[in-house]
This record gives structure tokens, sequence and C-alpha cells, in this order.
């Protein structure tokens, strides 16, 4: 299933999240979310989803799950998958976060940004929210 999420990884190496437009420029070029890749793999993030593999904690509007703690394999990165259609709990970010957003139902928006990529810069924190819809946040 790790593999799954290397398209993911690979895009964000290296990228400098205090700048998060920039950022999210950087990663839309390395990982086009309107792109043919990314079609696949949100066919199979939601495979994974409707076998219980991801996202498979809580219960709306927050499902979620680990896919894997930081490691070698992961290019140091934490993985892990949220089912949204409202909000979640307050949390901060020291490090910074990544997310790539697919929407599942309706039109929704990730703290308003749509579907892609939504970088939360170092330092930062929130109470993450999605709207007008369902959304699967990797």
């Amino acid at each position: 299933m790790l593999t799954t999420f290397d398209p993911l990884l690979r895009a964000a190496l290296g990228v400098d999240l205090t700048r998060p437009e920039a950022a999210k420029r950087e990663l839309e070029l390395r990982f086009d979310p309107r792109g043919a890749a990314a079609i696949q793999l949100a066919r199979e993030l939601s495979t994974l989803l409707e076998a219980g593999s991801i996202a498979n904690r809580g219960e709306l509007p927050v499902r979620w799950g680990r896919v894997a703690k930081s490691s070698e394999a992961t290019h140091d990165f934490s993985i892990d998958v949220v089912l949204m259609n409202g909000a979640g709990p307050r949390h901060a970010h020291p490090l910074g976060e990544l997310n790539y957003c697919i929407a599942l139902e309706g039109t929704p928006s990730f703290d308003g940004e749509p579907p892609g990529w939504v970088v939360l810069p170092p330092s930062s924190s929130h109470v993450p929210t999605v709207t007008n819809g369902t959304m699967l946040i990797v």
C-alpha cells in the first residue's frame, strides 16, 4: 500500500513550506492534481477507502488513520489519511503540513481551498474544515 503514496512523497521532497503559495505552485508542477497520475491515485485511494484500509478510525465528520510513521521509506514524512465532511479539532504544525485533497462528493473545499495541494507553513495552527462536500485528505 505504501507505494500508492510514492508520487505524493516524491513531489513533496525538498519543498520549502515557509512560503505556502510558492510551495503549492511547485507541488502542482511536480504532481498536477488535474493530471492522469492524479486520476489514477484518486482511484487507488478510493479503493483503499472502500476496503477499510485507510481513514478507518473515528466517524464523520472526521475519519482518520495513520498509514505510516516518518521513516526512510517515506522520505521522512509521516502519512495520515483523513476523510472529512465538516470540522476537525484545532491543532498545530510546528514543521508545517502538506495536504493533498481529493473531492469525493459535492464541490468541497479544505480550509477554503479547492481539491489539490494545500500547504500550511511552520508554526501554523488551524481547525481543519471541509465545506460543501466530502474530501479525502492525505
